[in-house]
């Protein structure tokens, strides 16, 4: 069972007068691409929360919030009493001295002042980690799960294309025998005004024919592709992140595809390569996505 790069989970839990929320969202990304929004006081704790990601979400780019909701606090602002009451004694007595009349709303010239404020900071309480593990696990399988449901799409759209793609490469069959049956009757026809005018060597014209015809033939392209289609569907099937080996097998497939187009000389084979491009462009733009 493939899964999509592409998740989304969210998961909240309560401790004290806090409510915690766990965000995680993936898109798709060749590399393991982590960025984390974290509350200050959780940062001491990032490098478990990554590396638990990381076991678990393989690859991808991954954007991990970990913040409390505005019903709780993780610090306690405090009016530093000491600090205020000796600002306004140093303002009376400089009033006093200099003649200046006192300010009439004192709090709100002291309150602006340096250091008139304290933060207590609030250590991390391990029970409280343990619930916000339990959250991240929850918000990690439910991207898992999401993946998942993306991945079963996914699925159904690369066996639709991959099977339209061998449907049309049957199709070829019947134009391939008549292309070349058209060629050889071109050929005789032009043999037969050329003879009427110079000699020339039957033989060696007869060797240099069968080996244009030769080269005409798209069999062994016909083979390979049929070979790479079907060990996209096996890739698919058994492997577990194949999202990288995917992308290689549809490179063949196009190379493939590309062989048959300058070779067809015909058409009607030509418009069928040019759906067969159509479908593995849709192929290759959805493999990206697979993890």
């Amino acid at each position: 069972m493939i899964q999509s790069m592409t998740g989304y989970g969210k998961a909240t839990c309560e401790y004290g007068n806090k409510k915690i929320v766990v965000e995680i969202k993936t898109l798709n990304s060749k590399q393991l691409d982590i960025s984390t929004r974290i509350s200050n006081l959780y940062r001491e704790k990032e490098i478990e929360l990554r590396n638990e990601i990381s076991q678990r979400l393989e690859r991808g780019k991954i954007d991990v919030t970990l913040y409390v909701d505005n019903s709780g606090k993780e610090s306690v602002t405090q009016i530093n009493q000491t600090v205020v009451e000796s600002y306004f004694q140093q303002i009376k007595e400089l009033s006093e001295k200099m003649g200046v009349e006192v300010p009439a709303n004192w709090f709100e010239v002291l309150l602006r002042l340096p250091e008139t404020m304290k933060t207590e900071t609030v250590e991390l309480d391990e029970n409280e980690w343990i619930e916000i593990k339990n959250a991240i696990y929850l918000a990690i399988n439910k991207v898992l799960n999401f993946r998942i449901q993306e991945g079963k799409s996914l699925e159904n759209v690369f066996i639709d294309k991959i099977e339209h793609i061998r449907s049309l490469l049957e199709q070829i069959s019947p134009f391939e025998a008549e292309r070349v049956e058209k060629i050889k009757s071109r050929l005789e026809e032009n043999l037969q005004l050329l003879s009427e005018k110079i000699d020339y060597d039957h033989n060696r014209l007869e060797q240099e024919l069968i080996f244009y015809i030769e080269k005409l033939d798209v069999n062994e392209e016909k083979v390979r592709l049929l070979n790479h289609l079907n060990y996209f569907i096996e890739t698919l099937n058994h492997e577990k992140s194949p999202g990288k080996k995917l992308g290689f097998i549809t490179q063949e497939i196009g190379r493939e595809i590309n062989t048959l187009g300058s070779k067809s000389n015909h058409s009607e084979m030509q418009k069928i390569v040019v759906l067969m491009k159509d479908d593995l462009e849709q192929i290759k733009e959805q493999v990206l996505n697979v993890l």
